[in-house]
């Protein structure tokens, strides 16, 4: 059985990871590719929240390329954005995530 002081650190441990989801909504990360001809933006989510081409490096006779940066553009946004939630939902949780708690 959990004593009080438990009780009190898990939920606060709980309000500290609810702040930092919403942290993670308001926050974002940006990725490139191709030198900056493909811009992805996401929020700590990892929900694209835009996508920019600069049409100056744009060859409509090459779609693949095209493609391939809008992948890569898309993959290192969302790197960024792994790492800012690992960096968000650790503070929260105080290290102490996966001990199979509920709602941790």
């Amino acid at each position: 059985m959990l004593d009080r002081k438990m009780l009190k650190q898990i939920e606060q441990m709980q309000a500290n990871m609810m702040k930092a989801q919403e942290e993670l909504g308001a926050a974002s990360v940006e990725g490139s590719a191709g030198g900056g001809a493909v811009v992805v933006v996401m929020n700590g989510h990892q929900e694209v929240t835009s996508l920019t081409i600069d049409p100056e490096f744009v060859d409509p006779e090459d779609v693949e390329t095209l493609q391939d940066a809008i992948i890569a553009a898309i993959h290192d946004a969302q790197t960024k954005a792994l790492a800012l939630q690992q960096d968000k939902m650790g503070s929260a949780t105080g290290g102490l995530g996966g001990l199979g708690l509920p709602g941790l």
